[in-house]
């Protein structure tokens, strides 16, 4: 119940996994929302505090990821 939040979650996760980027972090953090195991109304909006902040951050995503971005196809309606 008591444990690492904002800054200090976001440097842990980069220690133990520091080839990981902050997108992939972003993405593991909403993936993890989605736990039907993870009940805790604390730690549910610890990790959705730290995918949010990560994922307005300007250049959050500029840290090395070659992924390349997906972009939904262009359509034309009639």
């Amino acid at each position: 119940m008591e444990g690492l939040t904002g800054e200090a979650l976001y440097d842990f996760v980069k220690a133990r996994c520091p080839k990981a980027t902050s997108k992939k972090i972003v993405r593991a953090s909403l993936l993890a929302l989605t736990d039907p195991h993870l009940k805790d109304r604390n730690i549910l909006d610890v990790i959705y505090a730290l995918a949010i902040k990560h994922r307005l951050d300007e250049g959050a995503f500029d840290d090395g990821d070659d992924e390349p971005a997906e972009l939904a196809p262009f359509q034309t309606v009639s």
